[in-house]
């Protein structure tokens, strides 16, 4: 049984986060999805964060890493054609793409392929526009100065 949440209450009360419910509603609706290369994500500090990928049987060059705006896509293809007579296949050697949402500011810091599984450092890097700053008070005797020039509206000193 499939459950359908609406998002359309939260939509109401919150702005700038139509990405975040778009997300949500995609997941809702995504077919059941191909658990293969197994991988785990780990968090290695505050804003770091790492992708562990199973991918044995592959080399370097067979797998291709894209990182686009929020997405990172994971490309392995196997070179060439193996005409071996396996008498028993346990060992999955097929092509596979894996895609990670990433959220804002996520960048890949790193790959590394050791052992039959591929490492990717991800580290979230907020711009210093983003990042909290303390705010200095002034003390003073009297109010500062309003930015504007004060206008003074006068009645028509004319009037019948």
């Amino acid at each position: 049984m499939r459950t359908t949440f609406d998002f359309s209450p939260l939509s109401r009360s919150s702005v700038g986060f139509d990405h975040l419910f778009d997300l949500l509603d995609s997941a809702s609706r995504m077919a059941p999805a191909d658990h293969w290369p197994p991988y785990d994500i780990m968090r290695l500090g505050e804003n770091q964060y790492r992708i562990a990928m199973s991918v044995a049987g592959f080399t370097p060059d067979e797998i291709t890493i894209t990182h686009e705006q929020q997405l990172l896509v994971v490309n392995g293809e196997k070179a060439g054609e193996d005409n071996a007579e396996y008498l028993y296949r346990g060992i999955a050697a097929r092509n596979f793409e894996r895609r990670f949402q990433l959220a804002d500011y996520v960048t890949v810091s790193g790959a590394n392929l050791a052992n039959g599984l591929l490492t990717i450092d991800l580290v979230r890097e907020l711009p210093e526009q983003m990042k909290p700053r303390r705010i200095e008070i002034q003390q003073s005797d009297a109010l500062p100065p309003a930015s504007g020039a004060q206008k003074h509206i006068e009645g028509d000193k004319d009037a019948a």
